[in-house]
């Protein structure tokens, strides 16, 4: 699904994300950790809060042993990230949430998208948390 969100998105001009008819999906661009390169990344995202303005990504790679390489590029890069979110561009500053934060938005996250904690039981590492917010 990625791949045709990524062709879908570009060819709609960022309006149609097919990923988002089933859970809400933004697309990441952020410069890769190493080469500086921008990297884009359908997701799948929960809308935080009532008023739109944050957003959180979990980086579940789908419960597979490593982290998912956008996470690295957020970590390296947390102020350089833009998110496409309903036709719109939007610069986004990345938090990586821990401890009581991190635990009272996995709660959250589970009730989203039940599916999640089937990643993390697959799984030794803790799936990492990210809070986007508008920069």
């Amino acid at each position: 699904m990625p791949a045709l969100d990524r062709t879908v998105h570009r060819l709609t001009r960022g309006k149609v994300l097919l990923s988002a008819r089933v859970v809400p999906g933004l697309v990441l661009t952020v410069p890769g950790a190493r080469t500086g390169r921008p990297r884009t990344t359908p997701l799948v995202c929960m809308p935080e809060g009532a008023v739109e303005g944050t957003w959180i990504l979990v980086g579940s790679n789908f419960g597979r042993t490593g982290h998912p390489a956008w996470t690295a590029n957020l970590l390296a890069r947390p102020d350089e990230a833009v998110i496409s979110w309903r036709g719109r561009d939007i610069p986004v500053r990345a938090v990586l949430l821990e401890g009581e934060e991190r635990a009272r938005v996995w709660r959250a996250v589970l009730a989203f998208w039940p599916p999640y904690a089937a990643y993390q039981e697959r799984v030794e590492r803790e799936i990492r948390l990210f809070r986007l917010e508008r920069r």
